[in-house]
């Protein structure tokens, strides 16, 4: 028989699952390594910022390397300093001529590498940022792909590498990247904008701030929240639905 009791108590379930299956998929999204541009616009300058979570129980990240493109290099390539991280920038030959700015070049940055001393490894349920100024930006429409190796102090190295097709699922290790677009101005008006903003935030996820309450997390444990105030319904309409029927 479907009673008010059991309606109520199915309800309640359906809502507590709800809540569970949030907090999976926030934790799911939340640990891939990202990259958050300040800016996309063609032909202009911008911060590019990394989000690297540590995924290992037992082991710290101690290495992160991005890879830069060959095929649309980037003429200018600079890293913000990081304490107790050394940066290093590598150049290298590209496959083949490029023009930029009426300009013929042959070689660009290729990877940047940062490396952390023991005291500022990325621990267990912490994540850190890496950001790095780059330009100019290539023509809009384009897929800027950053491909990034996390290194782990027991040795592993996590590639994400792997290219998004759209239509299909996300792929396990998905490589950071973005699209740009058109011009801000006839002449990239606004595209050093990302260079005067505000410092990227390295604080570890153990001190967050609550200007990160809207991440996925956040709005995970929302989720749960969510969950436990639809049991709490379902047991007080249980307990109203006794109490009617005892009367």
């Amino acid at each position: 028989m479907n009673t008010p009791a059991l309606h109520a108590l199915k309800t309640s379930a359906v809502l507590a699952a709800t809540a569970g299956l949030a907090i999976l998929g926030a934790g799911a999204a939340s640990a891939h390594v990202n990259v958050d541009p300040a800016s996309t616009s063609e032909g202009g300058y911008s911060q590019l910022t990394f989000r690297v979570p540590n995924e290992s129980e037992t082991a710290k990240t101690s290495k992160l390397t991005v890879t830069l493109p060959r095929d649309t290099p980037f003429t200018s390539v600079s890293v913000k300093p990081m304490d107790g991280w050394k940066a290093e920038i590598k150049e290298a030959d590209l496959p083949k001529p490029v023009t930029a700015n009426g300009a013929t070049i042959t070689k660009a940055a290729a990877t940047v590498t940062w490396t952390a001393d023991a005291a500022h490894q990325i621990s267990q349920h912490e994540y850190q940022t890496f950001s790095i100024s780059v330009g100019r930006l290539p023509k809009a429409g384009t897929t800027v792909v950053l491909p990034a190796a996390q290194a782990y102090t027991d040795g592993t190295v996590v590639n994400w590498n792997q290219a998004e097709v759209a239509g299909q699922a996300e792929p396990d290790h998905p490589a950071p990247s973005f699209v740009t677009t058109a011009p801000a101005g006839e002449h990239g008006a606004g595209a050093h904008a990302a260079e005067a903003a505000p410092a990227a935030d390295t604080t570890p996820a153990s001190a967050t701030s609550p200007a990160e309450d809207s991440t996925p997390a956040a709005l995970g444990w929302a989720g749960l929240g969510a969950g436990l105030l639809g049991l709490a319904a379902g047991v007080t309409a249980l307990m109203r639905t006794r109490s009617v029927a005892k009367g």
